[in-house]
């Protein structure tokens, strides 16, 4: 039986983790690619008796994971899914403040694991499922700080950036292609998870936005990442999706 394919970085934790716990479903195959491993999403799994694979990769190390998601997908017999979609969601903030205050280290694998990841992990997908054409998607999580700088964020907002810039060239190359797919930058919201705890215990010496952060936890704006998940997967399964490829969650377009 054909089944729908559906691979999440960053799926352990967070929206990615939500993400892929709403995808498991009879006729879908979901696949993590995270650093850690999510214990309530493998027992869900098992409760319902669904197929998922977790892969543990550090995505700041991101060739080991695009060569293995090559080499599975070329290995997989010809016909086997629907559709294909990546989902590029991994990303970290470093140490808030100016880049002359952050170490190299931290500035380094900020970048790839919101960038270098998602252009290697897009290319070997593309690569791997060109046979299937147009039943493909990629949906990258950006940022409205990829739209907008933000003060002692410069590594994520770059990261950010280049992910819609690279969405926007991807999606000029697919289009070229008789069969090519559909590719989405996507900015999800302001979501409660642990990359908004890091922000609000920032220092507001380097991070002059800190107190920001603070207001919108206190004044109950954020939204859950259950829900930030729905409406992100709602985004994904629109019939005009890659028609606007840098996109926001709440724009009407249908």
């Amino acid at each position: 039986m054909t089944q729908d394919l559906y691979i999440i970085t960053g799926a352990s934790r967070g929206m990615g983790e939500a993400i892929a716990r709403q995808l498991l479903s009879p006729g879908h195959l979901v696949i993590g690619i995270s650093r850690g491993f999510s214990q309530a999403l493998q027992a869900k799994a098992a409760a319902l008796d669904l197929p998922l694979q977790q892969w543990q990769h550090d995505l700041s190390q991101p060739l080991a994971a695009a060569h293995e998601l090559q080499r599975w997908l070329e290995a997989q017999p010809e016909g086997s899914f629907n559709r294909a979609t990546l989902i590029n969601n991994a990303g970290v903030i470093p140490r808030l403040g100016p880049v002359d205050a952050t170490s190299l280290e931290d500035l380094s694998a900020a970048l790839r694991v919101g960038l270098e990841a998602t252009l290697l992990l897009s290319s070997a997908f593309l690569r791997a499922t060109a046979a299937m054409g147009r039943s493909r998607r990629i949906l990258n999580i950006s940022s409205g700080l990829g739209r907008r700088a933000m003060a002692g964020s410069a590594a994520y907002c770059a990261a950010k950036a280049g992910m819609d810039n690279l969405s926007s060239a991807m999606a000029l190359d697919e289009a070229n292609k008789l069969q090519g797919a559909s590719i989405v930058s996507l900015a999800p919201g302001v979501i409660d998870t642990d990359m908004q705890v890091q922000l609000r215990a920032g220092d507001p010496s380097g991070f002059p936005d800190q107190q920001a952060f603070v207001n919108l936890k206190n004044n109950r704006q954020l939204m859950s990442p259950e829900h930030a998940a729905s409406l992100v997967l709602g985004y994904l399964d629109r019939r005009d999706f890659g028609g606007r490829v840098l996109a926001d969650v709440r724009d009407s377009q249908n």
